[in-house]
């Protein structure tokens, strides 16, 4: 009995201490990256299946890197490279950001819609989309910040149904333990094509803003702590990583589900989250659809707030106006605005000629040329003692956040590349 409550305890105590690490790594699994993914899995089987583990330690180094400069600085990434940094710098990120970000908006709007119509094909997607984009823009604008945050929390949950797919169909675990143990590249345009996707979808900018500034509102809630101290640092990390750990195994699974059903079946394309879907009806029947489609539409409510609330950190920073998702509408007009019109213009993309899958390119493109800038500028703020104090980066950090470095940069040369080469 007295084992039973230790347990409880220390479950109830790690679930108290997880909130912006597994918040932002949840929703790296948006409708985008499902979609992803499911076309990673779909194309090649489950030779993609080893990024997974790949990109973890990168991942997390560099959102360890940002919720720590959130914890010290008390101030979000666009803050403290406002404070510090010269502000052409700042503009250019806001210049990149806002366009990629709105896209993604968009992308994941417009699946979360399709994806709603297959569950009720009586109620066109178009309908599913508007009523999507007006309950996630009431949910931001009013819920408490507590209670914004809890539910966020919460709706990491939904990603477990990803977990119970694979099990549904007969899986050879001997040929998957390899494929993730084992890399498997194949030197052609397009599975290097994949690959840039993978890691673009993964290791995203806007996660970086996010990370930092939910840091800063979670410690807004706590004024207790006013010494930044190696409990706070520790809890902080175990958040972190395990937010991260979790975002990878639902990419893991997503890849696993996609590569064996799809794949096996012969079907090679899936361009959006609903042919994914829809194509897992008939091969590993409804119970596996139906968690596949509501799962999509779970990850969009999660994924939608951490998308438009970065944007509006990142404006409402730069130029100094009052933000905060703990503050009332009333209290930050501005941030609120931001928030709105950036789920409008994601919304009307579907009414403008921008299919979701060139809005996914768009936004990949744009991430990939800014991702290696903001890595290195989160790796020198992170090693600034003037900025950090005591807080700086350790062996470890420095040569995952520098690996990831080269290989984001890596990415972004190549994915110009094929851009300005493509035919």
């Amino acid at each position: 009995m007295k084992n039973k409550k230790n347990i409880s305890g220390k479950f109830y105590h790690f679930w108290k201490i997880l909130g912006p690490g597994l918040v932002t790594g949840a929703s790296d699994d948006d409708p985008s990256g499902i979609a992803t993914y499911s076309q990673a899995g779909a194309a090649y089987g489950l030779s993609t299946l080893w990024t997974a583990l790949i990109t973890f330690p990168l991942m997390a180094s560099i959102q360890e890197m940002c919720a720590r400069i959130g914890l010290v600085t008390s101030h979000g990434l666009a803050g403290t490279l406002k404070a510090h940094y010269s502000r052409p710098i700042l503009y250019l990120m806001l210049l990149f950001s806002f366009p990629a970000i709105v896209m993604n908006i968009g992308a994941d709007i417009a699946g979360m819609g399709a994806v709603g119509n297959l569950l009720f094909p009586s109620i066109p997607a178009a309908y599913f989309s508007i009523v999507f984009t007006l309950v996630l823009l009431v949910s931001i604008i009013y819920l408490p910040y507590q209670k914004f945050a809890a539910v966020l929390k919460y709706l990491c949950v939904v990603l477990l149904v990803y977990l119970i797919v694979p099990f549904l169909y007969e899986q050879d675990w001997a040929k998957v333990l390899k494929a993730a143990f084992i890399p498997t590249i194949q030197f052609d345009k397009d599975f290097i094509g994949i690959l840039v996707a993978i890691l673009g979808t993964t290791i995203s900018p806007y996660l970086f803003f996010w990370q930092t500034t939910m840091e800063v509102e979670a410690m807004k809630q706590k004024r207790k702590h006013l010494v930044i101290n190696k409990k706070i640092i520790g809890d902080m990390q175990q958040d972190v990583d395990f937010g991260t750990l979790f975002s990878n195994v639902v990419m893991f699974f997503i890849i696993l589900t996609t590569g064996t059903v799809l794949f096996n079946a012969g079907i090679h394309r899936i361009d959006t989250v609903e042919q994914a879907a829809q194509a897992l009806k008939p091969l590993a029947g409804n119970a596996a659809y139906i968690l596949f489609a509501v799962g999509v539409i779970g990850t969009g409510f999660l994924a939608i707030p951490v998308l438009s609330g970065s944007l509006s950190y990142i404006i409402t920073e730069t130029f100094g106006w009052k933000q905060g998702l703990d503050k009332t509408f009333n209290k930050a007009k501005a941030f609120y605005v931001i928030i709105a019109i950036s789920l409008i213009l994601g919304l009307s993309l579907n009414y403008v000629g921008i299919s979701p899958i060139k809005a996914l390119i768009y936004s990949a493109i744009l991430y990939g040329l800014t991702a290696p800038v903001l890595i290195a500028i989160i790796l020198h703020i992170s090693n600034n003692k003037k900025i950090m104090g005591k807080n700086t980066n350790g062996m470890t950090s420095n040569i995952l956040g520098f690996a990831t470095f080269l290989l984001m940069t890596i990415t972004a040369v190549i994915l110009v590349y094929m851009q300005l080469t493509e035919k």
